[in-house]
């Protein structure tokens, strides 16, 4: 057994390990990708039918095994149907390597002045506890977002913004999306997260933040309309009790921005 062993590991290549590192990679990110979300419940199905079929196999039960067969081939064919979600989301992100990066289109100076109206915006909302649902456009486009609400393309500005989620006004339900230093359109649906381990406390509109950083790499910034606590999700994960401060910081990190505080930010501003 000993020199059998010796023999295997001595016609192992760097290939070899590097192929097995590669697989290995991919079966790792494929459970994070799936895990807590209904398409892992389907995959310990199909194991635990896969385990069976073997077992079948093994046990000479032929008529048994020739239906799991059969079955098998069925669910092979409805795999992307499926997992079409999951599919989607990891072709998103195969797709922002290096070299289909666009990047941030605009410039320091009016990166600085979108986040001093974003941030502003989110402080007096969230003292008030009007609740927002705001989404930052990055590498993915959100076009087929956009389309769901009410096409607006107006520059950005803290009246601007205030004014969409004022209660009661046509456009305050569901969410904005920016793009650049423009808002693209309000009122738009996202998707919901399929996140089974959320806190209750947790509304649809932090559900639906988080689903669509799931599968996109948009930035969206929610204001809790029963508390007023600010959140920001980003890659499917929320950060909660974001102070101004904090929520510039995080924007700047995002987008690549380094300023050193917000009086820096709000000391250009004011010079302009």
């Amino acid at each position: 057994m000993v020199v059998q062993l010796q023999g295997i590991i001595s016609t192992i290549t760097i290939l070899d390990v590097l192929d097995i590192v590669i697989v290995g990679l991919f079966f790792y990110n494929f459970y994070f990708m799936l895990k807590n979300t209904q398409a892992m419940t389907l995959v310990k199905g199909l194991l635990l039918l896969m385990i069976v079929m073997l077992g079948s196999k093994w046990l000479d039960l032929n008529v048994v095994n020739w239906l799991l067969e059969k079955f098998m081939t069925v669910v092979l064919v409805a795999l992307p149907v499926v997992f079409q979600p999951e599919l989607r989301r990891g072709l998103d992100h195969l797709g922002r390597g290096k070299f289909l990066q666009k990047g941030f289109s605009l410039n320091l100076a009016e990166t600085n002045i979108l986040f001093t109206e974003i941030v502003n915006t989110v402080a007096m909302l969230a003292r008030n506890k009007i609740g927002a649902l705001i989404v930052i456009e990055r590498e993915t486009g959100l076009n087929e977002y956009i389309d769901t609400g009410i096409k607006v393309d107006g520059l950005i500005s803290r009246e601007f913004l205030t004014n969409i989620f004022i209660p009661n006004t046509p456009l305050h339900d569901g969410a904005v999306i920016i793009r650049g230093n423009r808002l693209q359109a309000a009122g738009c649906l996202l998707p919901l997260t399929q996140e089974r381990n959320l806190s209750k406390e947790l509304g649809t509109r932090h559900r639906a933040a988080i689903g669509l950083t799931e599968e996109t790499d948009a930035v969206v910034i929610v204001v809790s309309e029963e508390t007023g606590i600010v959140s920001i999700a980003v890659n499917g994960r929320l950060t909660r009790y974001l102070t101004k401060d904090d929520l510039l910081e995080n924007l700047s990190l995002l987008f690549k921005q380094k300023p050193s505080s917000m009086s820096e930010f709000f000391s250009r501003r004011s010079s302009k």
